[in-house]
């Protein structure tokens, strides 16, 4: 596999970007957890130019926040089929399934995972997901499994020391 020759990362949400639990409050508020781990991935990622989209089944607020503070390239909400959306990225794009890798932890990412060149799952997923992708994380959803992701991408594209490298120096001289 030609690692260099992806262009972008694809997402679940609950249970991938969170830890997959939900919580409501009384006043109809909802709660999701994300890890400062896995936003720190995604950076790094847009640092090296690779491009990051979500797709998940339930449609929030929350989720929407996080997405735009991170500044996501594609964020679908409410989507039942995943395989779909991810052809209309891929078209939009001028990519190929070649160009993609996808992390999904449960058989609704199963269609996307199956035509992505490099698929992934959390720890905490099903053991008959994880049998079926090719990189299976030590973190957990919601708890630093992206960003392992990230660095495992970023070091087999050879990038990983230049991106930190970009990353650090651009602390260095921020003046905002």
């Amino acid at each position: 596999m030609d690692y260099n020759k992806i262009k972008i990362v694809m997402l679940d949400c609950d249970g991938v970007f969170t830890d997959g639990i939900i919580i409501y409050d009384n006043s109809d508020n909802e709660c999701k957890n994300f890890s400062a781990k896995d936003g720190m991935g995604i950076k790094l990622l847009k640092l090296s130019g690779i491009k990051v989209a979500l797709i998940t089944g339930r449609k929030s607020n929350v989720v929407l926040r996080r997405c735009q503070d991170l500044k996501f390239d594609y964020v679908y909400q409410g989507i039942v089929n995943k395989l779909k959306i991810a052809q209309e990225i891929i078209d939009k794009e001028n990519l190929n399934w070649e160009n993609v890798a996808y992390m999904g932890d449960d058989w609704n990412d199963y269609p996307v995972i199956k035509k992505a060149i490099l698929s992934a799952a959390p720890a905490d997923a099903f053991q008959d997901f994880k049998n079926k992708v090719d990189y299976v994380c030590k973190r957990k959803g919601g708890r630093g499994a992206i960003r392992e992701f990230v660095n495992y991408l970023l070091k087999k594209q050879g990038k990983y020391a230049k991106v930190i490298h970009e990353f650090i120096h651009y602390l260095e001289n921020y003046t905002g």
